[in-house]
């Protein structure tokens, strides 16, 4: 119980320490200064009032930001119990390079030097990241099994750098084999054509570029700041301001912008919104349900209820479908 609890804590320490991580206290830092220059800058606020805004404790003690915390600290229980029954990105990595070689392709590739093969090892994770958390994402929203789970992160109706931690297990545990698919398929490649040539350029051990988006105010994404990018820009990269526009509670908001990093991958698939100055934002879902969308309890069985609810339905209206076959769809008979 004790080794345990050491894993509990080194994990939620780990969390704000790692350079590997969205939340570790440089990147907070960091944000929270963009955000005082943007307030003074931008917005004409004095400092004192700038300050006043990062750390009200209307905003970080709010109900919507306790429930943060406290999924923040369930989810870390149950996921340290889940992870290690997960599949790894080792094991993904041995099953792509043994493939390879059974596929009789040719194990060597170019004779690059080493800095353009960690060069390329680099983007190449990087980009493959990107749009797999844009394609998960995505489909959290558009699969109906799926969204009652992402529906939690969704129900926040203030927004801080911790409400990233704001999401049921079963969307972490889908999440967490994202990344050992990309980065399992990625170090199978690369090893297979590049042997030990191969190389990740970091930074404080993170990936140089996720290091340097982290590093920008990627934290500002989950606030209340509307830091915009310019219009040219937002083509390229998500800012701030439009993911705070995905989070939008107005229906013609709920089915945009789902990219992390880059905005490519939502102007290729038709959901790229850009933002517009002084835009009004309010956050949560539509049928909002009190306690229900803030109570630990609740976050984790109501989206269990909803699908189970879908299951049932469907399956109902099937086993109706093949029973009534002579009946016209347009009879308006079916449940």
């Amino acid at each position: 119980m004790s080794d345990f609890l050491a894993q509990l804590l080194e994990s939620l320490l780990g969390t704000f320490s790692s350079p590997e991580k969205r939340v570790f206290v440089g990147f907070l830092l960091s944000a929270w200064l963009i955000a005082v220059v943007w307030l003074v800058w931008r917005q004409g606020q004095s400092l004192k009032d700038a300050l006043r805004q990062l750390f009200s404790r209307k905003l970080w003690w709010s109900r919507t930001a306790r429930a943060d915390y406290k999924l923040l600290l369930a989810n870390r229980l149950v996921l340290l119990l889940i992870a290690p029954r997960l599949l790894s990105q080792l094991a993904i990595a041995t099953f792509v390079f043994q493939s390879m070689h059974q596929v009789g392709l040719p194990d060597s590739g170019p004779d690059w030097p080493p800095a353009l093969i960690a060069f390329l090892f680099t983007l190449w994770i990087f980009l493959l990241d990107d749009c797999s958390r844009y394609l998960l994402h995505r489909w959290m929203h558009t699969w109906p099994v799926l969204w009652p789970f992402h529906r939690v992160h969704h129900s926040a109706t203030r927004l801080t750098p911790l409400t990233i931690f704001r999401t049921h297990p079963v969307e972490g545990v889908l999440f967490i084999l994202r990344t050992a698919l990309v980065q399992g398929l990625s170090i199978g490649l690369f090893v297979f054509f590049f042997g030990d040539r191969v190389d990740l350029l970091t930074v404080l051990g993170a990936n140089l570029f996720l290091f340097a988006f982290n590093a920008l105010g990627a934290n500002l994404r989950h606030s209340e700041i509307p830091l915009r990018y310019p219009r040219g820009l937002e083509r390229w990269l998500m800012s701030p301001a439009q993911h705070q526009l995905h989070h939008s509670i107005a229906p013609e908001h709920h089915h945009c912008n789902f990219g992390v990093v880059l905005s490519v991958w939502d102007r290729l698939g038709g959901s790229l919104q850009h933002t517009t100055a002084g835009q009004s934002i309010r956050y949560g879902v539509p049928d909002q349900r009190g306690e229900a969308e803030h109570g630990l309890v609740g976050l984790y069985w109501q989206p269990c209820r909803r699908v189970f609810d879908l299951v049932v339905r469907r399956i109902g209206v099937a086993r109706w479908r093949r029973r009534h076959r002579d009946y016209p769809a347009d009879y308006g008979m079916e449940p």
